[in-house]
């Protein structure tokens, strides 16, 4: 990945950018319970106040009303879900205006339950669509669940902006559901993630289409995320518009020249 992608430029562009580029996250709080075998709910609340983004798609949420009522954004819940006694479902946290929802179940027979919440929201007058997943752990599941999300992907106008985020599982660097997902939206920038302590393997992703509309990513360290979930969050700033004719600046609107080129590639 080039490091200009990465978030070593995050606060120098959060500083430059206004509110019609989003700042969004992905995050597998592991049913909010952390490194300690401890379950905090305000634990998880604090990481997500540290990430400063607009909009952020969970994985394996619990505590969702106690999660909302201590930050200022509204919770969209997807179905919830368990396994095992285990928390698996998914959601959306987000201070834009929310268009639409709609909810899929991609699971798999006799496997632990998979969904994805599908939301729109009003980025500054623009629809944009955000799609929050969290993949199966056996290989013949995510090729199934992909196959689910590029046919979603493929229904949504060319011209509308579309956000796919979640804990995709894929260990392999070239495994088939990264090399489709790949060649439909662009490649994904890779961060370790996962274990959060000691992150060695990039299972949480972002996908933006369109690829130029990416202008940073990275995983979000801190001593808080470290032990909150097993997971780290990522994060990513999204152009929401392309530029209008006669704009000063050619890539996307309110983009100064000096980050314009971050988002290529």
């Amino acid at each position: 990945m080039k490091r200009a992608l990465s978030l070593a430029n995050w606060r120098a562009l959060d500083e430059q950018l206004g509110p019609d580029c989003m700042r969004v996250a992905s995050y597998n709080v592991h049913g909010c319970v952390g490194g300690n075998n401890v379950r905090d709910v305000a634990r998880i609340a604090q990481v997500i106040t540290e990430l400063g983004c607009d909009t952020v798609g969970l994985q394996e949420v619990y505590g969702l009303e106690a999660i909302e009522a201590r930050l200022s954004m509204q919770l969209i819940a997807g179905k919830p879900h368990t396994w095992h006694e285990r928390h698996v479902g998914n959601a959306l946290l987000t201070t834009r205006k929310v268009l639409d929802v709609r909810h899929h179940d991609w699971s798999w027979p006799g496997h632990e339950p998979r969904a994805a919440l599908e939301v729109e929201l009003d980025v500054d007058g623009d629809p944009v669509r955000v799609i929050v997943t969290h993949l199966g752990l056996k290989p013949y599941e995510r090729r199934f669940q992909v196959r689910k999300i590029l046919a979603l992907v493929k229904q949504i106008p060319a011209a509308q902006r579309v956000v796919v985020l979640g804990d995709i599982n894929e260990w392999l660097p070239l495994g088939r559901p990264l090399r489709w997902l790949n060649e439909l939206l662009g490649h994904s920038p890779a961060e370790r993630s996962f274990p959060a302590r000691w992150p060695l393997f990039a299972l949480d992703r972002v996908w933006v289409r369109p690829r130029h509309a990416l202008l940073a990513f990275g995983a979000h360290r801190s001593p808080l995320a470290a032990v909150a979930s097993d997971h780290l969050p990522v994060k990513a700033i999204i152009a929401a518009h392309e530029a209008r004719r006669g704009a000063k600046h050619d890539t996307v609107v309110g983009i100064p020249p000096a980050v314009r080129a971050v988002g290529r590639g």
